[in-house]
């Protein structure tokens, strides 16, 4: 990437939250091109050692001085990942002093406890939960009362990647149920969602964004037609006013900003670890 400033996410584990909050940070930069590069478990010195060399190799070739979002909780490693000689950002440094000031007690350098299996009960309840999206995936199986939220939008509106979205990081068992031309053209909810009214939520998506994912998907079909794309929506967003079911667009959401409405709606409370 030509004349992108190289962006290093280091940790001694995952580096999931490093890369999550750095990308955040980044974002608030337009004009800016980042050449994103994630090292994780850097739990030694000699793999400390590995990523200050590649580090400052990817500088010289860039011709400019990398940043490196880092959350490795050793400060003999962080010393060391500072000669590389990028601008490092110690995520968790600003927060260590303040937190064990005011709750009395030392930090534990320990690697892996912001990703690991620390609560296994919360770890097997996301995996069940991961397991019921895909069986309950595009109508598969359409035995719905164990479901927390049902969504319910025409073909490649975005469902599938929010339930399992909503499964991996909160353990939500999220079905998905698909709209077909027959469910379009009758009358109300289709039978098998009447006696889960209350569990559904809408997801709608701009024709013209549908067209080009089903163009993607399926070239030059039937399936992938403006005409069709246009009729489904369409009819879709009217069931939705109809039967008064919440409804979100999906065309210019993220999926994780489409989880966090899902779950304020429907009043569901779950925390992410």
């Amino acid at each position: 990437m030509a004349d992108a400033r190289p962006i290093f996410y280091v940790s001694d584990g995952t580096g999931i939250t490093a890369e999550t909050i750095g990308h955040s940070l980044l974002t608030q930069f337009n004009g800016v091109s980042f050449d994103p590069r994630r090292i994780p478990f850097v739990d030694s010195v000699e793999k400390a050692e590995a990523a200050v060399a590649e580090i400052r190799a990817t500088g010289e070739r860039a011709g400019c001085r990398p940043i490196v979002v880092n959350t490795v909780v050793d400060p003999d490693l962080n010393a060391l990942l500072a000669e590389s000689g990028a601008l490092m950002l110690d995520l968790f440094a600003p927060f260590i002093a303040p937190l064990e000031q005011e709750l009395g007690v030392r930090r534990e350098s320990a690697v892996g406890h912001a990703h690991g299996m620390v609560d296994f009960a919360a770890y097997e309840q996301r995996i069940n939960a991961t397991n019921y999206a895909l069986t309950h995936d595009d109508g598969i199986d359409i035995h719905y009362d164990d479901a927390d939220v049902i969504l319910v939008g025409v073909s490649r509106s975005g469902k599938t990647p929010t339930c399992l979205y909503l499964a991996l990081h909160y353990g939500v068992k999220a079905a998905n149920y698909p709209l077909t031309e027959e469910d379009l053209e009758g009358s109300g909810l289709p039978p098998r969602l009447r006696a889960h009214r209350g569990k559904l939520f809408g997801l709608t998506i701009d024709p013209q964004r549908l067209q080009q994912i089903r163009q993607e998907r399926k070239p030059n079909s039937r399936y992938a037609t403006m005409e069709l794309c246009r009729r489904e929506v369409a009819a879709a967003e009217t069931m939705f006013r109809q039967e008064n079911i919440p409804v979100l667009s999906t065309t210019h959401t993220s999926i994780e900003e489409i989880a966090s409405k899902v779950l304020a709606h429907k009043g569901i409370r779950r925390s992410m670890f």
